[in-house]
């Protein structure tokens, strides 16, 4: 009886525990990596696997969750082995008790050498080779090659059951800033898989209120949450979710709806052994379409100034103005006033430019929109917080009326510091604009209109060009670029308006004297001044420096008009005066 079949029974299907925490909470084991046991320690993985039989799953996973590591490494002997054996003791544990093995594949690595789908489709000819043809592909933080995979898989072998499982924290969104929703419903698309759902990070309550507004249609369901949450005591990491617990949501979840059910971290026999009881003599019942929650937010939302000017296909200015090292924010007021009274459309905030602190970006956009009625653009980079700090940090910007950010991934700490002050970087920018385009679908009754940084100056543009395209497809509306400041970055930005779809601010940098283009050449990372324009600040004063500036900037204004959308001014050394000189030659 295949898994279809069993289904149709119309009783849940019910798998093993977690392999990886039951195995580290053996005696000597916990610095062990759980994989290799199939190879140095048979005689235990198999004990595991019995364990969980006889308390009732039936259907288990193969003790291989790590081995797209192995195959990323270039280690394919070795990941032939675990999944050979892996293989073997499974299929030698559910024989006799009837029950299905499942090949598990873990997240596959980001690898340079190797896409996810690649890694992914070596996995399977292993596991099809030692005749499995049930398969789990779990704990997933994003859908990247699931695609491939399925429909590589029912090539390979039309009858094989593909299972696809995404690991969600409490708020539905995964390590990697996607929302589990989404990947849910374009995985349940794939018509070469055969059922979808969520496993590991939450605990059984919060999986089960997630599932409970989940639209999932007619695709089979499947919800394996960790046993609760972890504690550490001395070193060891402990889950106090008890099994009667675990086993009473397990109950609630499959009359929500999910067809296969398990556990994940901390999740132990005794866990299952309850769960298998409690089940017994359950239907799996088909949940009615999801209530329509009330929602206490303002339908209209408000309105985004920049945007609206940017999609009626006006041209805009942003000018950025960095915040003050200190507590006197006089100096830096003075300077927003003065451009909004020259028509600067935007001010952008710098977040601690070059790694140093200055005031908080997002706070200071709260109090321009607030006081001055001017449209910021804070930078948020990915330094410094993680995802909560960040929906935080994003929701009160909303509240406060703030709905443009500039993502970047943003510098790190000065190598001077880092002994005293290190950098926290839990994602890039691609990941970090995809997080935030999620939160527009989910907690937000006015969107982000989400912009990014596009280098023109990267010596190996094309790279830079097709992650740019990345992050269109993660969200981003528009780009702010890095000054152009030679014929290179001009031709750059050239293809940049020929392959992106966003809206495009050029970025312009009035040089203020020699010194200063040196400066920028050898110690700011994205900057480049071309010889021709270097050359021409030897020997000039401040006056005459600034009367070239003003110069160079109108005239490179004027040449990158035709392939953007607005320009992007960057005021040095706070000069505001030279910026409103050239806002007026400009025109």
């Amino acid at each position: 009886m295949g898994v279809k079949a069993y289904l149709k029974q119309g009783k849940p299907l019910l798998f093993d525990g977690a392999m990886g925490t039951y195995f580290a909470a053996r005696p000597g084991r916990a610095a062990e990596r759980c994989e290799l046991a199939n190879l140095e320690h048979p005689e235990e993985v198999s004990a595991i696997h019995r364990a969980y039989l006889e308390a009732g799953c039936r259907a288990i996973k193969t003790n291989t969750f790590s081995v797209g590591v192995d195959l990323a490494q270039g280690k394919h002997a070795l990941a032939r082995q675990i999944i050979a054996e892996g293989a073997r003791l499974a299929r030698e544990a559910a024989e006799p008790f009837g029950a299905f093995v499942f090949a598990d594949l873990g997240p596959a690595p980001q690898d340079k050498e190797h896409s996810p789908a690649e890694l992914y489709c070596l996995q399977l000819d292993l596991f099809l080779e030692q005749g499995l043809t049930c398969f789990l592909a779990e704990t997933l933080p994003t859908d990247d090659g699931i695609p491939e995979l399925a429909r590589y898989l029912k090539r390979r072998c039309p009858d094989a059951f593909l299972l696809v499982s995404f690991a969600v924290g409490a708020d539905g969104v995964t390590r990697e800033g996607a929302l589990g929703r989404e990947l849910f419903r374009r995985t349940a698309a794939l018509t070469e898989v055969d059922a979808a759902g969520f496993n590991c990070i939450s605990g059984p309550l919060h999986l089960l209120r997630y599932i409970e507004g989940l639209e999932r249609g007619d695709t089979l369901l499947s919800v394996m949450p960790n046993a609760g949450y972890p504690t550490v005591v001395g070193r060891r990491t402990l889950y106090k979710g008890t099994p009667d617990y675990f086993s009473r949501r397990m109950v609630q979840i499959v009359g929500a709806g999910a067809s296969i059910v398990g556990g994940c971290c901390g999740t132990t026999p005794e866990h299952i052994a309850c769960a298998a009881r409690a089940l017994e003599g359950t239907s799996i019942r088909c949940p009615a379409a999801p209530a329509e929650k009330a929602r206490l937010r303002v339908e209209a939302g408000d309105v985004n100034p920049l945007w609206e000017k940017l999609r009626s296909g006006k041209r805009v200015v942003a000018v950025e103005l960095d915040p003050p090292a200190d507590d006197d924010l006089a100096p830096f007021l003075e300077g927003v006033r003065t451009l909004r009274e020259a028509g600067v459309d935007a001010v952008t905030i710098a977040d601690c430019p070059v790694g140093r602190p200055r005031a908080d970006s997002s706070l200071l956009a709260c109090k321009l929109k607030r006081e001055l009625g001017v449209e910021p653009l804070p930078h948020m980079t990915c330094r410094d917080r993680n995802l909560n700090a960040t929906k935080a940090l994003l929701l009160g910007l909303s509240m406060e009326g703030v709905h443009n950010v500039l993502l970047i991934t943003g510098d790190p700490i000065p190598s001077t510091d880092r002994d005293e002050v290190k950098s926290v970087f839990n994602f890039n920018s691609r990941k970090l604009a995809r997080y935030v385009s999620g939160l527009n679908g989910e907690s937000l009754s006015t969107p982000f209109q989400i912009f990014a940084a596009l280098n023109l100056n990267a010596r190996n543009f094309s790279v830079q060009l097709r992650l740019a395209q990345e992050k269109e497809e993660c969200g981003v509306a528009g780009f702010l670029t890095q000054p152009v400041l030679s014929r290179e970055a001009l031709e750059h930005l050239i293809q940049a308006r020929a392959v992106l779809k966003g809206k495009l601010l050029g970025g312009i940098f009035p040089v203020v004297s020699h010194r200063n283009a040196c400066f920028l050449n050898n110690e700011i990372s994205g900057m480049y001044v071309c010889d021709e324009i270097v050359s021409q600040y030897v020997g000039k004063d401040r006056a005459e420096a600034e009367e070239l500036a003003l110069r160079i900037s109108t005239r490179i204004a004027r040449e990158i008009q035709p392939y953007t959308d607005g320009i992007y001014l960057m005021t040095p050394f706070r000069r505001v005066e030279l910026i409103t000189k050239i806002l007026k030659a400009i025109g």
